[in-house]
């Protein structure tokens, strides 16, 4: 049996998650967490069947957690963990499907117990962060930071550090930026997730590159908690919903109570759309509709449970559009035949807010490091939702002349991480 690597770094997402681990010529390498993939969804599958194990209830991680819902088996699939962190939330307990419960908490912990088992059980780590877990609430920001710190802890972890994501991606392009003979540069990094939308001005270049402490080379950190997973849930309103009643009128004029659209569009609020009195209530709503076909599709979704597959088809409608191109939706599981169209104009109104918001704290960040746009030399593009062409084109326009350059969009945090990680550990003591 090998023995376990010294330390690791681990990129814990919204949406993805990766590791990275020394290797043998003493760089650091992203681990394959699924076979030929350096990056593993954020995700779990509680089956509703089977025997516990040493971990606990039966579950599937990542690809085969989302195959298993997708496949129809019994249980609970869990996705945007993350979000929950800084909240009450974290204490409670979940129904996770055969009349079992799991505590918020120990389902994050059991995500990164495969991590760090995936990495070869290493007891040092650094975990990245965003700028914020709770906007505008120090103590919540705190607080999310230490549910985090105590889920690693008790898997294992007992040195743990935190780094902040758009940092850390700073350091991934310091070294492409290296290896392509650039002197030093300031650069703003965008870090997009699908949790939070995180901007760092970093000064980079090869004469800081081998100092540990970093400080004064970060000018400012700034985000907002706006990104990938609120793209989605206005996609789905704006584009699926409307076809099962959202924001329609009644024969008596009134519009049909708008709060369970809301929480079928929220990935951590969907199955309490599924309780029993909340079924029994809007079946009995039928008489709210104009359209009995809209109250038709909304109920197949409840009783069928049919919220998480509706929530996916809406994240795949804003990938097909977001290069610039129409689409339609397939949503003939709830009805047969019925196929929605979704024009790149419903989507660039259903998410100029949010984009407005993210452009205007990227500009917000480099006013906070006492800098003008002109003197900002790159952005750096990471994280899964800087794949939407409108949010690039959007931000690269008030920065007319730094370079734009794409990283890996899901793994560079995770490269940048394990870069601390080796100088923060490998450091003399």
């Amino acid at each position: 049996m090998s023995a376990a690597p010294p330390f690791c770094a681990i990129d814990f997402g919204t949406s993805n998650s990766a590791v990275a681990i020394p290797s043998a010529d003493a760089a650091m390498r992203l681990i394959e967490l699924e076979p030929g993939q350096r990056t593993m969804p954020t995700a779990v599958f509680y089956f509703a069947e089977g025997p516990h194990d040493v971990d606990g209830p039966p579950r599937a991680f990542g690809r085969a957690a989302v195959a298993a819902y997708v496949e129809g088996h019994d249980g609970r699939l869990m996705r945007s963990m993350k979000s929950i962190l800084g909240s009450a939330l974290i204490e409670q307990t979940t129904d996770v499907g055969g009349g079992r419960g799991a505590k918020y908490a120990d389902i994050v912990s059991g995500y990164l117990k495969r991590l760090r088992r995936l990495a070869g059980e290493p007891e040092r780590v650094v975990l990245g962060r965003p700028v914020f877990f709770v906007d505008g609430e120090p103590e919540r920001d705190a607080t999310a930071q230490a549910q985090l710190e105590a889920c690693a802890r008790a898997v294992g972890f007992t040195d743990v550090h935190f780094q902040y994501e758009p940092i850390a991606a700073a350091f991934d392009f310091e070294q492409q930026a290296i290896r392509e003979g650039r002197g030093e540069q300031i650069v703003l990094v965008a870090d997009i997730g699908g949790g939070t939308s995180d901007f760092s001005i970093v000064r980079v270049g090869p004469e800081r590159v081998q100092r540990l402490a970093r400080r004064d080379d970060i000018l400012a950190s700034h985000g907002v908690h706006i990104a990938g997973t609120d793209f989605d849930r206005h996609i789905e309103l704006a584009g699926l919903l409307p076809e099962f009643g959202y924001r329609a009128t009644g024969p008596s004029g009134r519009e049909v109570p708008s709060g369970i659209y809301f929480d079928l569009a929220t990935w951590h609020l969907i199955n309490t759309c599924y309780a029993p009195l909340r079924v029994a209530e809007w079946r009995g709503m039928k008489s709210w509709f104009n359209d009995l076909r809209q109250h038709a599709r909304l109920m197949t979704v409840l009783e069928e449970r049919l919220g998480h597959e509706l929530a996916a088809r809406a994240e795949g409608a804003k990938i097909a559009v977001s290069g610039g191109a129409d689409t339609t939706v397939d949503l003939g599981l709830v009805e047969r035949g019925l196929v929605l169209p979704l024009s790149e104009k419903t989507a660039v109104d259903a998410l100029r807010a949010d984009l407005d918001r993210i452009i205007a704290t990227a500009h917000e960040t480099v006013a906070l490091a006492g800098l003008r746009p002109e003197q900002v030399d790159a952005l750096y593009f990471t994280g899964g939702s800087t794949g939407l062409r409108l949010l690039v084109d959007g931000m690269a326009a008030g920065f007319p002349g730094a370079a734009r350059v794409t990283g890996d969009r899901f793994a560079s945090v995770a490269t940048g991480l394990g870069l601390h990680a080796q100088r923060l550990f490998a450091a003399p003591r």
